[in-house]
């Protein structure tokens, strides 16, 4: 059972012309001044402090003024596919005239710039290669390019290995010595900035006479990179995020984005940033996790709607059969964990491995095993040549990729490769070392987790008084974020009294319920429930922790509670 506990905060004074609950959310965010919510352009940070940026814009620069190929090499999920859009659409805009793109087929190539890979870029004939969204552990695939006669340059976010590639120039601000304030920035936002430090330079040169293109257009797609990734949204990544969706409300986004959120049911006067992780990522997401990212490259690049908007509904068809492929591997999975020997709450660290699990959906499985067992959980398929590929997914108190190198220190040579981030990480197994992995996995997590980390606890921003259950306040809380990941979506709890419950679109529990010591009475729903255990009509009071939503319905917007966790 999980502790819930109240991080609401004292309000902060300085924050007081807000509403009193909102005031609250921000101050328990760490949220001090007014200034914490100036989300405009003009209070982003520079690029100047990024390491390596300068010799990235010198070897780009012949890219656009002498007619340079380039090939930009991306990575097949939505960050890599935003990163690869942003990198051509802003070339483009300032005159580039010849940039092609590769994106490894995970099932071919794996990730990232491999040698492999290398071998298919030199039929491509670049002057340079470009990596966005990968590069910075692609120690062999740098080199092969250097000996193939093409220089690299490495843009990316994760986290350095002990050793850099060999590349012209690396841009990433998780790498050693790099001193740009903004750690969480995703792979898209650092080509952004490289795109920005570009134009500056361009400028100088006079590349511009007629005055140098607007690459604020393109913030829509940082903002769906930044959310999709999950990357802890810092002051920087919130105006990054906030802008975005000011944009595609504004009617200004990108033909595909459009497309996405037409065939996903979003509103794009409405989008939140919720809908980037829930709607718009997951179906790009899925182009790469069943077939070829390009599709959803192509769904970004393009500016004709229609064109879009077939991409849009093919990708949607691929989600939808990930969604199937999903649902059936997630009951081996939790069927696994009936029959294994030793018991989820018995282990700190979980390992999963089927023969027939899909290599693109495992990641995704991970997360979902993960939130039913709170423990890191890492799923693995197989390959062909008979290593196991695997994702990892992990719960604050253990940073993945740090457990990842300490195994591999303590056990070298069961991980052919392997990286990431704090909450999620890739790696490659030799053959037939599962169970040695399973085992040394579980007793690295051991090591680096207290007990208290093994404990699921819900987070809320306290009670409701019955006043506070307004539209108002809902409709605030709303528009008060852009809320995700390191700034999460304001939950509440109290106890309320069950009126009525019924089961709807078979897996949802829809819910009358009054606060306690109030007549007032609030429709609430509870997605994906355990229909053997619901509805209980044995139940007259619930502990709730619930999400104060906006509910419309024919025109009608009401109050509505959406439950996170009842008890």
């Amino acid at each position: 059972m999980p502790r819930i506990h109240n991080r609401a905060a004292t309000p902060l004074p300085v924050l007081d012309h807000l509403h009193p609950v909102l005031n609250r959310v921000y101050s328990a965010r760490g949220i001090t001044s007014p200034d914490d919510l100036e989300l405009t352009l003009q209070t982003l940070l520079p690029y100047h402090s990024m390491s390596g940026i300068s010799e990235a814009v010198a070897a780009l620069v012949p890219v656009v003024t002498q007619g340079r190929r380039l090939l930009v090499v991306g990575d097949f999920d939505a960050d890599g596919a935003t990163s690869t859009a942003v990198a051509l659409r802003a070339l483009a805009m300032m005159g580039a005239t010849d940039v092609g793109y590769l994106v490894p087929n995970r099932f071919d190539f794996g990730y990232g710039l491999t040698p492999e890979l290398v071998d298919v870029a030199r039929d491509m004939s670049p002057d340079l290669i470009m990596t966005v969204d990968n590069g910075i552990a692609a120690l062999q695939g740098v080199a092969a390019a250097n000996a193939a006669g093409i220089p690299v340059v490495v843009t990316d976010h994760h986290l350095a290995g002990e050793q850099l590639p060999e590349a012209l120039a690396i841009v990433n601000p998780n790498q050693p010595g790099c001193e740009f304030p903004s750690k969480a920035a995703c792979g898209c936002t650092v080509v952004f900035y490289l795109m920005l430090a570009l134009r500056a330079e361009l400028q100088r040169l006079g590349a511009f006479p007629a005055g140098a293109p607007n690459l604020a257009v393109l913030i829509d797609l940082v903002a769906l990179a930044t959310v999709a990734d999950v990357v802890p949204l810092d002051r920087n990544n919130r105006i990054l995020v906030e802008q975005g969706l000011r944009r595609i409300r504004a009617g200004q986004a990108q033909a595909g984005v459009r497309a996405l959120l037409q065939v996903s049911g979003r509103s794009a006067e409405r989008i939140t940033a919720a809908d980037f992780g829930f709607a718009l990522g997951p179906r790009i997401n899925a182009a790469g996790r069943l077939d070829d990212m390009s599709l959803g490259i192509e769904c970004l690049l393009t500016d004709d709607e229609q064109k879009a908007l077939t991409i849009a509904t093919e990708l949607d068809a691929f989600n939808r059969e990930r969604r199937q492929i999903e649902l059936g591997m997630q009951q081996e999975a939790l069927a696994l964990l009936d029959d294994s020997a030793v018991a989820p709450q018995e282990r700190a660290g979980v390992c999963l491995w089927q023969e027939n699990w899909h290599q693109g959906v495992i990641g995704i499985l991970a997360s979902r095993i993960k939130e039913k067992v709170y423990r890191p959980v890492i799923a693995f398929a197989s390959a062909d040549n008979g290593e196991l590929k695997g994702s990892a997914r992990s719960v604050p108190g253990l940073h993945i990729r740090d457990a990842l190198d300490l195994l591999d220190r303590r056990h070298p040579g069961l991980i052919v490769k392997f990286g990431g981030h704090a909450m999620a990480a890739g790696l490659t197994l030799r053959a037939g070392v599962f169970d040695e992995f399973a085992q040394a996995f579980d007793q690295v997590c051991r090591t680096l987790m207290s007990d208290d980390a093994l404990e699921e606890r819900i987070d809320t921003d306290g009670e409701l008084r019955p006043a506070e259950f307004s539209l108002e306040l809902a409709e605030q809380l709303r528009w008060g974020g852009p809320w995700g990941q390191g700034f999460p979506e304001p939950v509440f709890e109290g106890w309320f009294r069950l009126v009525q419950q019924r089961i709807v679109g078979e897996r949802h529990l829809k819910m009358v319920l009054q606060p306690r010591h109030s007549d007032l009475a609030m429709d609430a729903i509870w997605f994906n429930i355990d229909t053997t255990a619901w509805p209980d009509y044995q139940r007259e009071e619930v502990h709730c922790v619930f999400q104060l939503d906006v509910n419309e319905f024919r025109g009608a917007r009401t109050v509505q509670l959406v439950i996170r966790h009842l008890e």
